[in-house]
């Protein structure tokens, strides 16, 4: 335990520690809550078209092509808007960043229930992208300025949990509601939520230092682990200002980014886990009816399985990590074993082509669901190494280089099933990037340590 976390009283170190640490907040956990709740808006914000879908598409007379391009259009714009997203986050900070995306995607989402043809939804659609794209970058800035680096893993998985728990239990309330008001409820529903939250965000998120309920303790604690409390951020930004005054930024910083193995290598294996979080996300229901024969009532039913087991892989992960972090694993090992664990195992997806039964082959899909939540955990990574003061950028590249996969995912998919007619080379697809994967972050990403820019 470091030494700033004993009182200056007398008594024994171990004493003193122990008094120390019972007296510590937890406000670091009001944050990440108000992250989880965030990030569970965001995943609804971006699916519900999936849901919407049947009714949208006969009342607006949209093709089945017409609605591919329209699936995909969120990917190419969130995908386009990850770096100035990055930049606009190191310029202005967590607290407006995220009031601002929060409420402009939002504004989208509840638009898109407005609109009275293809334009006004392709529009809309764009405008989603470009504004959900800081909330990810912001989420590692969080936690990375709220956490120590012993909790970042548990942190992490808490609010990418979100993305999973929104889809699973929200689902069959939203097809009730669509039921009964109709398609564009769902978009005027949770939209309105989502301005709603903009606004308690706002009110409630506070840097460490300006917390009225985090004392000292806490902050000792956050920041002799590494977390960006006020002398950190002091440093980070005189390491920045220094930079700026020099240069400014330069797209060049870019290069110079993921020229470094870390970077590079984590940005491959996120792609790699990203591609089946897509599958599920796009191609999953249309598996299970198309391939597997399953009637719509029952595809309700399964579909809600993968997602719970991913749900526990995320949190597995996420708690694993940190475990043997403080057992006293280096980050190598604590960050990096959950991820090639989960990415391996994800690959198992491809044996759903070789068995009859339904309920093995759902068994199956949860087991590679559940691992990729496992291998859910790049932005603690991205927390890791990133240099100082660059942050917002290394998460932008991060997230456009894992957001790659919403592109060329479906796309792949779709085509492997447009020309066998079958599932069976979309699946081994899936399972041979998650290989990839893996094999990234064995033989690719080396060390897990900040990356230092030469001047």
């Amino acid at each position: 335990m470091p030494q700033s976390f004993q009182s200056s009283s007398a008594g024994s170190p171990a004493q003193s520690q122990t008094a120390s640490t019972a007296r510590r907040s937890k406000a670091r956990y009001q944050i990440l809550a108000l992250l989880a709740v965030g990030t569970m808006i965001n995943y609804l914000d971006r699916t519900i078209l999936g849901i919407a879908a049947p009714q949208l598409t006969k009342e607006l007379g949209i093709n089945a092509a017409l609605m591919g391009l329209l699936f995909s259009l969120f990917s190419w714009s969130y995908a386009a808007s990850q770096i100035p997203g990055g930049l606009f986050l190191d310029r202005f900070g967590s607290k407006v960043t995220y009031f601002l995306s929060m409420t402009f995607w939002s504004l989208c989402t509840l638009a898109q229930g407005l609109v009275s043809g293809i334009g006004g939804l392709f529009a809309f659609r764009l405008g989603l992208g470009v504004s959900e794209a800081p909330c990810f970058p912001t989420n590692s800035r969080v936690v990375a300025t709220w956490f120590p680096q012993s909790e970042r893993a548990m942190a992490t998985a808490t609010y990418t949990v979100g993305e999973y728990i929104g889809l699973a239990f929200f689902s069959p309330f939203l097809f009730m509601l669509m039921g009964a008001f109709g398609w564009r409820s769902l978009f005027l529903v949770v939209g309105g939520v989502g301005i709603a939250f903009g606004v308690v965000w706002w009110l409630l998120y506070r840097e460490p230092r300006d917390h009225p309920s985090a004392n000292q303790e806490e902050l000792d604690y956050i920041e002799a682990g590494g977390g960006l409390t006020q002398r950190n951020k002091e440093a980070a930004s005189a390491a920045d200002a220094a930079a700026s005054k020099k240069s400014g930024f330069e797209w060049r910083t870019i290069g110079r980014l993921l020229k470094h193995r870390q970077l590079t290598g984590i940005c491959l294996g996120q792609f790699a886990g990203n591609s089946t979080l897509v599958f599920f996300l796009t191609w999953f229901p249309t598996y299970l009816a198309t391939e597997r024969h399953m009637a719509w009532l029952k595809i309700g039913f399964f579909a809600i399985m993968p997602f719970v087991a991913a749900s526990i892989g995320v949190m597995f992960g996420g708690v694993f990590s940190d475990w043997l972090l403080r057992r006293g694993k280096s980050p190598n090992v604590a960050r990096k074993l959950p991820i090639i664990a989960g990415l391996l195992l994800a690959s198992t997806i491809i044996l759903a082509n070789y068995v009859e039964s339904n309920v093995v082959v759902i068994a199956i899909l949860s087991v590679a669901f559940f691992a990729q939540g496992m291998a859910a955990l790049g932005w603690t990574l991205v927390s890791d190494i990133a240099p100082e003061g660059l942050l917002g950028v290394t998460g932008g590249i991060f997230n456009f280089a894992a957001n790659l996969a919403g592109i060329v995912t479906p796309l792949v998919v779709g085509l492997i099933v447009a020309a066998t007619g079958s599932f069976v080379g979309a699946l081994v697809f899936i399972g041979v990037i998650a290989l990839i994967g893996a094999l990234s972050y064995i033989f690719i990403v080396g060390d897990i340590k900040r990356i230092v820019l030469a001047d």
